[in-house]
């Protein structure tokens, strides 16, 4: 089984990607912070034109799906795990 691993950067772009796709706007519209806390764990920040939506780590999940099936052309349905990198920050790692 090969593992890639997901940097930041794409983590918040999928979910930029994500959220223009549902909500009928354009991705560079969309402001995305990812988070983490020793008690919640992931989630994410976005805001879209004057809106703020928290976003749980199911969520980044499904959108971190949703671009590998859309901009990467890869099997979305591999097993998908967030993790935090003390040097690259908020990670994902797809087991492919």
């Amino acid at each position: 089984m090969e593992t890639m691993t997901i940097s930041e950067q794409d983590i918040v772009n999928s979910l930029c990607l994500y959220l223009a796709s549902k909500k009928d706007m354009t991705p560079e519209s969309i402001q995305v912070e990812l988070l983490y806390d020793d008690d919640y764990g992931f989630s994410a920040e976005a805001y879209a034109g004057a809106r703020k939506q928290i976003l749980v780590e199911s969520n980044i999940i499904e959108a971190l799906r949703f671009w590998l099936d859309t901009e990467r052309h890869m099997d979305p349905y591999g097993s998908l795990r967030l993790e935090l990198d003390e040097e690259q920050g908020i990670i994902a790692q797809y087991n492919i």
